[in-house]
């Protein structure tokens, strides 16, 4: 499998460090170069010129690499705005990795 993004958490970050994945949350901060979101914990997300996360309060979801320092490098970002259900959000990140072989390789 081949461009495999899974979908984690704050608490999965670890796992992935230097690896693509997808995150969602609700952004907290948006300051300079980078915004904070509220994912199951704190994450703080590198954006470049074209991001899309203006607002906070609205939920954005977040396709990046996992730095070292478990931050991320956003390569697309999507703004849901804010009336999103943030519990089937997590349900979804929990089934990915209940059932990993559905959704990507473990390495």
């Amino acid at each position: 499998m081949t461009d495999q993004t899974p979908r984690v958490n704050a608490s999965y970050l670890a796992n992935f460090s230097g690896q693509a994945v997808r995150i969602a949350g609700k952004v907290t901060q948006i300051q300079g170069g980078s915004a904070t979101i509220d994912a199951q914990g704190t994450v703080v997300i590198h954006l470049d010129a074209d991001a899309n996360i203006q607002e906070v309060g609205n939920v954005v979801e977040v396709i990046g690499k996992v730095n070292n320092d478990q931050s991320i490098k956003a390569f697309v970002t999507t703004d849901f705005g804010p009336n999103v259900e943030l519990s089937a959000i997590e349900a979804v990140v929990q089934a990915t990795h209940t059932y990993r072989e559905l959704f990507y390789d473990p390495k």
